[in-house]
C-alpha cells in the first residue's frame, strides 16, 4: 500500500473521524472505503452519461428509427437480435 498526504476541510475529517467511531474501523479504512465507492458512482455515470445518448442517437440514423411506429424492432435495432425468434 502507499502512503498519501492530502487536505481535508475540518468538516470532512469531523465526519470521517465520527464514522470511523461509529463503525469501530480506522479513519484510513473509512477513506478507503469512501474513495472505492466513490469512484464506482463516478465510474457509472460516465458510462451512463451524454455518450451513451449519443451512441443510441447514432445506432437510431443508421437504422432509420422513426420512433414509436418502430418500437416493435427494438430489441432488433438495439441488439441485432429478435428475442422473439431463435436465431
Amino acid at each position: 500500500m502507499l502512503k498519501t498526504y492530502l487536505y481535508l476541510p475540518e468538516p470532512l475529517n469531523e465526519k470521517i473521524s465520527l464514522t470511523a467511531k461509529a463503525h469501530k474501523r480506522s479513519k484510513a479504512d473509512i477513506i478507503r472505503t469512501a474513495i472505492k465507492a466513490g469512484l464506482q458512482v463516478i465510474d457509472k455515470q460516465e458510462i451512463g452519461g451524454a455518450e451513451t445518448l449519443l451512441k443510441l442517437a447514432e445506432i437510431g440514423q443508421k437504422s432509420q428509427f422513426k420512433g414509436v411506429h418502430d418500437s416493435s424492432r427494438m430489441d432488433k435495432l438495439l441488439w441485432s437480435k429478435d428475442w422473439d425468434k431463435d436465431e
